[in-house]
């Protein structure tokens, strides 16, 4: 019965959005796999960004760990993928009136992001009879892989507002800001509505302002990479100050190409083809989304030979609304279990401890590890998400864990 995991922690050193807990709980997860859950050593992948001794976990490196974790696996088999690191939200950029979702991302040390389309796609490749469990602890995991049957939470009933939101331009606007993203185009409101306006959102704005701490008075810090910061980070790598919430997508197929997510790869595709066909955006807030992605592309056409094309044109799109933001083609397949830090609209916390900086750690992840000791690893999925919630509630975070999963895995024993 073979037993597999990757682990990935991104601390993302001398960033400004620098972190300090995911390594350390890639650690504590490690150990806890071999000495509570016998995993073998050689069977356990760990990538990580504070020590040049691993492999990082660059865009491209995840991918490639995730390809062998489920290559590796066969029927009666456990995989385990355990990410902590900051998630992230991209909005919606073809124009069209139907692209009203977002793709939530998990993101990677080098800000190749990987979305919850190419999570839910590696789950499906995991052959019957293998049981797969993905625990994310990162802001807006509860969306990481959409259409998965929700056991705890209230993600699948928040998502659904927000795509209501976004059926007009001005509820899509009004999602953005809501959410902390200032467009250069658009002139920010003084004010909230009151359905959105919830401590977690608080948390969002609060977050590069001063310091916040818990009810045992750790420094937190918030996974979220809000667009704007993306933004920031993206104008660095690429020394071009142009780019804005309508070119995220191309600046990141400029900058990773062939490496760059399947879903980036597909959205140039479908943007070149409006441009082969001479077609245009439609109007409103959507519209002007759409036609910075044209206009950014268009100019990199006019730049660069047509080999700059070929990674995007040779990737396959059966249809328009596989390059949708939010869009997923299915759900997650029976033998998938997702564990979040948190729902699709609420960030998770990495904590501090200010006597002892070398002890900190994810919100969720610690909680995870705490429960696992308490039980010495006899834990059910809905026993450990529950005790989860709890915990992370008594300590004073907002953000309340999921499980997503069919009904015969509830109650299983977590991991295996």
């Amino acid at each position: 019965m073979a037993k597999r995991a990757l682990l990935v922690g991104c601390n993302y050193p001398g960033m400004e959005i620098e972190l300090g807990g995911c390594v350390n709980d890639v650690k504590r997860m490690h150990k806890s796999l071999i000495d509570r859950y016998g995993f073998s050593e050689q069977d356990i992948t760990v990538l990580i960004d504070t020590d040049n001794s691993y492999t990082q976990p660059t865009g491209k490196n995840i991918r490639a760990a995730l390809s062998d974790l489920v290559r590796s696996a066969e029927p009666g088999g456990f995989l385990f993928f355990h990410y902590s690191g900051h998630g992230n939200r991209l909005p919606p950029e073809t124009g069209e009136e139907d692209d009203t979702g977002y793709d939530e991302c998990i993101v990677p040390c080098d800000i190749n992001l990987i979305t919850d389309d190419e999570i839910r796609d590696f789950v499906e490749l995991v052959p019957e009879g293998c049981r797969i469990t993905i625990v994310s602890d990162s802001c807006h995991s509860g969306g990481l892989i959409d259409e998965a049957k929700e056991q705890i939470g209230e993600s699948s009933k928040r998502h659904r507002e927000l795509v209501s939101d976004a059926d007009s331009s001005f509820g899509v606007r009004d999602a953005f800001e809501t959410r902390g993203i200032e467009l250069p185009f658009v002139r920010r409101h003084n004010h909230h509505h009151h359905h959105h306006h919830d401590r977690r959102h608080d948390e969002e704005e609060t977050q590069e302002g001063e310091p916040q701490y818990n009810e045992q008075g750790h420094r937190i810090k918030s996974k979220y990479l809000p667009p704007s910061t993306l933004i920031k980070i993206l104008k660095q790598k690429t020394g071009k100050n142009e780019i804005d919430i309508g070119k995220l997508r191309p600046t990141l197929f400029d900058l990773f190409g062939e490496d760059a997510s399947p879903k980036v790869k597909k959205f140039m595709k479908f943007i070149m083809n409006k441009l082969h066909h001479k077609g245009t955006s439609g109007g409103g807030f959507m519209g002007t989304v759409g036609n910075r992605a044209l206009e950014f592309v268009k100019q990199k056409l006019e730049e660069n030979d047509e080999g700059y094309a070929k990674a995007a044109m040779k990737t396959e799109v059966s249809s328009k609304q596989e390059v949708y933001a939010g869009r997923s083609k299915g759900s997650l397949p029976e033998h998938g279990i997702l564990i979040s830090g948190c729902q699709t609209d609420q960030t998770a916390a990495d904590a501090t401890p200010t006597e002892n900086e070398e002890a900190a750690y994810g919100a969720m992840s610690n909680a995870v590890q705490l429960i696992i000791a308490e039980t010495d690893g006899n834990v059910t999925n809905k026993e450990l998400v529950m005790k989860a919630r709890k915990m992370l509630e008594s300590e004073g975070f907002t953000q309340r864990p999921g499980l997503y999963c069919c009904d015969s895995y509830v109650d299983v024993r977590f991991i295996c």
